[in-house]
């Protein structure tokens, strides 16, 4: 389940990957634009990538493990709802935080370093290490995945979710790096408009889920279910 949810918010999102990582696929190191190690370079470029974002989902998962187990479960959810939900609707806010925020301005600038680096080898094994860093270059829709991850509250489940939601972007991403920008710039633009929209209902279903209202699927007795696990496990 989490991993269709993940592969859900990466389709949906494809578009703005296209604009964010689409320029560092377009210049992956490469041979003859042809043949077989063309093509097994650009699947482990984005291998590369899934790695990333499964690390990323067992911290994320481990950290709402723990506040879930403090019983701190339905804040998270909510602050995790309201950060999605501020972030659809002043993305331009929160641009503007990333960037005078130091330490994730060397963050960036360390991995810039590094992908410029790898970017004048030919090797297979520098294309996945270009999708290693790639995963951690900043970017708002991985923040908004990694959101969603950290709601699961357990390690596995968040992995799955991220790496669902990689698996969701590589379609377009490989596209991308075989063929070019196979997506009409007007086309890209409109698409682009609907992942605002996307974030805004992710975050509201959030907020719901947290307020433990007891609406099957949408927001769930997460206290209730909480009290069973507790007294089962004492058993």
């Amino acid at each position: 389940m989490e991993f269709v949810a993940g592969f859900s918010v990466g389709i949906l999102g494809s578009i703005h990957c296209i604009g964010m990582c689409g320029p560092i696929a377009l210049v992956l190191p490469t041979g003859e634009r042809a043949g077989a190690r063309y093509v097994i370079g650009r699947v482990i470029y984005n291998a590369g990538r899934m790695v990333t974002y499964a690390a990323l989902g067992l911290a994320v998962g481990f950290l709402g493990r723990r506040i879930a187990l403090a019983g701190f479960q339905q804040t998270l959810t909510i602050v995790l709802g309201v950060s999605v939900l501020a972030g659809a609707l002043l993305p331009a806010v929160g641009a503007r935080i990333a960037v005078r925020w130091s330490p994730l301005r060397r963050v960036h600038q360390w991995l810039t370093t590094g992908l410029g680096s790898l970017l004048h080898r030919r090797s297979l094994a520098s294309l996945g290490l270009i999708g290693v860093l790639n995963g951690l270059l900043p970017c708002g829709l991985v923040y908004f995945a990694l959101a969603g991850a950290a709601a699961t509250a357990e390690e596995l489940r968040a992995a799955l979710f991220m790496v669902g939601f990689g698996g969701g972007t590589v379609p377009a991403i490989l596209a991308v790096s075989l063929a070019g920008s196979v997506v009409p710039l007007p086309w890209r633009r409109q698409m682009r408009r609907m992942v605002p929209a996307v974030m805004a209902l992710v975050g509201i279903l959030l907020i719901l889920r947290g307020l433990d209202l007891g609406i099957p699927l949408v927001s769930p007795a997460l206290s209730s279910s909480a009290v069973m696990e507790s007294s089962g496990s004492g058993h």
